[in-house]
C-alpha cells in the first residue's frame, strides 16, 4: 500500500450517481471545472466508469437526449486498480488517463489516484527539487557495472537517486547527486568517471534549471 498517501478518498471527491441524467452530470462538471468524474452506484460502493465533459458536449451538440442516464456515455469501466497493486501495474494502467479508480479489498470504490499525483511522486523520488546535478550514463551489460559507478561517485559524495532507463533500447543510468555538490567537486566526479571509461552522455545542472 505504498501509494495510499497519494490516493484521494471518496469523501473528498465529486462523483455522479449512476441514475443521474446526462444533463445533471454536465451541470456537475461545469460547476466543478473537472473534465471527468467517477460514476458510482447508489450505494457509492461500486465503480461503474467515468463520465467526460467532452463526450457530454459532443452528445449535446449532435442533438442527443440529455435526459438519458449518465451510464449511456460512461467510459473506462474496466480501468481500475486495487489498493495493493504494485507500482508498475499502477503506472501502466494510469499512463493514458487523468486518474485511475482505486478499489479496496472488497472491490468497493476507495478513491482515485490522479496522473498529477503520480508524476509529482516520481519527481520527488528523483530529487529534482533538492538535487544538484543529474548524470545520464551509458550502461553496459557487464556484471557489477552499477556497483562500479556507485563506487566511483561515492568516493566524493552520496547518491541522491538512481534509476535505469532504456529510451532507445540501450540501457542508461540516471544518477542524481545531492544538493551540496559544488561545481569543483562535480568536476572531480566526472573526471574520475572518464578515467574509469564510464561514459557520461548528458549532464543537467538542476540549480540552473530552477533559475
Amino acid at each position: 500500500m505504498i501509494l495510499e498517501d497519494l490516493i484521494q478518498p471518496l469523501n473528498k471527491l465529486t462523483t455522479v450517481k449512476e441514475d443521474a441524467t446526462l444533463a445533471e452530470a454536465l451541470d456537475i462538471l461545469e460547476d466543478t471545472g473537472y473534465r471527468c468524474v467517477p460514476i458510482l452506484d447508489e450505494s457509492e460502493k461500486i465503480f461503474r466508469g467515468n463520465i467526460y465533459k467532452m463526450h457530454l458536449y459532443r452528445h449535446k451538440s449532435r442533438g442527443g437526449d440529455m435526459n438519458l442516464p449518465v451510464t449511456a456515455l460512461l467510459k473506462n469501466a474496466t480501468k481500475f486498480i486495487s489498493i495493493d497493486d504494485d507500482f508498475f501495474t499502477v503506472f501502466f494502467t494510469l499512463r493514458d488517463l487523468p486518474y485511475i479508480a482505486v478499489l479496496d479489498h472488497q472491490k468497493h470504490f476507495y478513491g482515485i489516484l490522479t496522473h498529477n499525483h503520480l508524476i509529482n511522486m516520481l519527481s520527488a523520488a528523483w530529487n529534482v527539487n533538492t538535487g544538484s546535478y543529474v548524470l545520464t550514463i551509458q550502461a553496459n551489460e557487464e556484471r557489477g557495472f552499477l556497483v562500479s559507478v556507485a563506487k566511483e561517485i561515492t568516493r566524493y559524495c552520496q547518491i541522491a537517486n538512481v534509476m535505469t532507463l532504456t529510451p532507445t533500447g540501450s540501457k542508461q543510468l540516471i544518477v542524481t547527486l545531492p544538493e551540496d555538490v559544488t561545481p569543483e567537486l562535480f568536476a572531480k566526479i566526472t573526471n574520475r568517471l572518464a578515467k574509469k571509461h564510464i561514459q557520461v552522455l548528458h549532464i543537467e545542472d538542476l540549480r540552473q534549471a530552477k533559475l
